[in-house]
Parts: C-alpha cells; sequence; structure tokens
C-alpha cells in the first residue's frame, strides 16, 4: 500500500492536510504549508493542521526497487549533444549566455510502490541539505527530492538564495566555464531579488564556495536582500520562479529555447519544493533537483546541466549522467514495508 497524505519538510512531519489549493493568496493568511510550486503548472499548497519532529506512526509501503535497466530518457546522448549545439548557435547569435539543457528518466514501477519509502532510501544514501517528501494522494502527489539547493529562504523581511552552478566529479575538475556560468546565475538572481527588494538591499555575501555531496561537488554562491514594504508572496514567485539556476540568462530567452529543445515535460522537476510558515514570516524552498516524482505508477527523474559557449556537448552528457548516477541507484535497491518511520532524521543544514 502507499501512504496516506504526509510530508517531510524542513526537518519535520506533517500529516492531516486541512487545506489544499493552488491560490498563492493563502500563503499570506497564516498557517504552516507544504509547497510544491511545479516547473510549469499550477502550485499545490498543502496546509497541514500537525507538525512534529516525530514521525506518524503508520504503516509505510514497500519500494521493491527499479532496474537501472529499465530507465528511459526523454533525450538520447545524440539527441542531448544535438541539442547542447543547438544551445551553441543562440549563443553565438547573442540570443542567450547560457540555457540549462534538461532530461527526464522514467521508468514503470509496481502500483503499490511508496514515496515515502523511497525518501526514507534517499536520506540513508544520499544525505542532502534540503532533502524533502510530500505525498497526498487525492491529489496525485508524491515526491521525494534530495535537493542541494536552495531557491529561497525568508526570515522575516530577508529574503536569501543560494543559486549552483558548476559541477565535478571533485574540485580539482571544475573548469574555469563552471567559474563563469555561476557568476551569470548570480547577476541573474540579483536581479530577480530587485524586483521584490527595498532599494539598495541586494548583496552577495558568498561568491563560489565549494560543497561537497555524494558522489560531486557544486560552486555555490549566496544572494539576500531585504523585503521591500508590503510585499507578498505572490510577488515573491512572480518576481524568482522558475529559479535562474534551472533556466538560464537571460531568462525570458532561456525558457524559449528549453521549450525549443527539450522533448519531455519537466513537471515537478526544476520547480521547487519545501515549506511556508506564514504566521511567522518563515519559509524555506529548495530548488527540485535530484528529485523522483509519481504520476500514473510511472517513476520519473530529471537530470540536466547548464549550457554556456565553453560547454562541450559530451562533457555536459556527462554531466547529467554523473548527477543522476547515484541516485538512480539507491531507487534500484528494494525496502521493505515498515511500521512508522522513527528512522529518519533531517539533515536540513
Amino acid at each position: 500500500m502507499r501512504s496516506g497524505a504526509v510530508a517531510h519538510l524542513g526537518g519535520l512531519w506533517a500529516w492531516d492536510p486541512i487545506e489544499v489549493t493552488s491560490d498563492l493568496r493563502a500563503l499570506d493568511s497564516g498557517g504552516r504549508w507544504g509547497v510544491v510550486l511545479p516547473y510549469a503548472g499550477a502550485p499545490v499548497l498543502v496546509r497541514f493542521s500537525q507538525w512534529s519532529i516525530t514521525p506518524p506512526e503508520a504503516d509505510i509501503g514497500t519500494w521493491t526497487g527499479v532496474p537501472t535497466d529499465r530507465w528511459e530518457s526523454s533525450l538520447s546522448q545524440e539527441q542531448y549533444i544535438a541539442g547542447v549545439r543547438r544551445i551553441h548557435e543562440h549563443i553565438a547569435s547573442g540570443e542567450v549566455y547560457q540555457v540549462n539543457l534538461c532530461r527526464v528518466l522514467e521508468a514503470d514501477i509496481a502500483p503499490n510502490d511508496d514515496i515515502v519509502a523511497l525518501h526514507h532510501a534517499l536520506a540513508v544514501g544520499n544525505p542532502a541539505p534540503y532533502a524533502s517528501m510530500i505525498s497526498v494522494p487525492d491529489v496525485d502527489l508524491h515526491v521525494a527530492c534530495a535537493s542541494p539547493e536552495l531557491f529561497l529562504r525568508r526570515e522575516g523581511n530577508i529574503l536569501s538564495s543560494g543559486p549552483i552552478k558548476g559541477t565535478a566529479a571533485s574540485s580539482g575538475l571544475l573548469l574555469d566555464k563552471d567559474l563563469a556560468e555561476n557568476v551569470m546565475i548570480v547577476d541573474l538572481v540579483r536581479n530577480d531579488l530587485s524586483r521584490v527588494a527595498r532599494t539598495g538591499s541586494v548583496r552577495v555575501p558568498d561568491l563560489l564556495r565549494i560543497e561537497e555531496h555524494p558522489g560531486l561537488v557544486h560552486l555555490v554562491s549566496d544572494v539576500q536582500c531585504g523585503l521591500a514594504e508590503g510585499t507578498q508572496w505572490s510577488d515573491i514567485v512572480d518576481a524568482t520562479f522558475p529559479p535562474g539556476s534551472v533556466t538560464g540568462a537571460p531568462k525570458s530567452s532561456a525558457l524559449r529555447i528549453i521549450d525549443e529543445c527539450e522533448t519531455a515535460p519537466r513537471d515537478f522537476y526544476c520547480g521547487a519544493v519545501g515549506w511556508i510558515d506564514a504566521d511567522r514570516q518563515a519559509a524555506e524552498l529548495a530548488v527540485a533537483i535530484r528529485t523522483f516524482w509519481i504520476r500514473d505508477d510511472v517513476l520519473r527523474f530529471g537530470t540536466g546541466a547548464g549550457i554556456t559557449w565553453g560547454s562541450d556537448p559530451h562533457g555536459e552528457w556527462q554531466e547529467t549522467e554523473l548527477k543522476a548516477r547515484n541516485l538512480c541507484d539507491i531507487a534500484s535497491r528494494p525496502v521493505p514495508a515498515h511500521r512508522g518511520v522513527p528512522m529518519l532524521r533531517s539533515v536540513t543544514g
């Protein structure tokens, strides 16, 4: 069986949903919400009545495991490389500086495979600073996220973002193009935040630090602003979404080229997932990368890379393979059914 409505967000377990809506205005009305913003499509906002560091006592279903040879990719290696070359043509013509090119892997799963069990396996095998899970069967929402990337954090009137650009198997393999890629996206995020910021409050407290994650390293920067008086959550989402690190620069051109080059909808991938506490004016939303989701007994997982003029097409394909390898390997292993989930601990940092 699959679990009932439950979430694990920001280190807290949530259950007993009392409201589900797609109206962002609800986030300013009060309560603590689980939030999923698909890359394209309506938001899913779930107000849970119960939040606790202790998980609910409930039967967790099995995860039978997905054999690695069962995955099908929306873009083959040849198609992905051709996409990188098309993006090079757009860069050469001056339309864009960077485009994030993604592909979606999918595989059939057993009808009773439980996203909560997969979340447990990810928490053990691939600890991530913004690990999260939300499952609401009534709205066909089943997402498990092992994201290393902060989309937005709100603390009162301070809004922060932590864009990732630049990935390699080790720090010594990072290239000059990785640094340039990160700086371009930092500029884009600065521009996005400026749309809701107090004048003169946008700053970059940390630029180009190296973070280690299972099987790879990332370049990460921090961007921060003070919010203008009267800013609503709908204003923040309108200004910043979708995240710049998974689109490109300029964002409007990158979005058009993504539509041209990609053959499968991103759905929840490259959106955002996390929580918003409207009463405390606090929030933490991750970029929905390293993310699995289930629809109609099909498991999907997205992987991509940022393409710049300096990108090697074969190298970018290998980057998508690197990002997917550990996560898909974890998803291939079975997890038995059990009672409750006390073995899970928050890895949010």
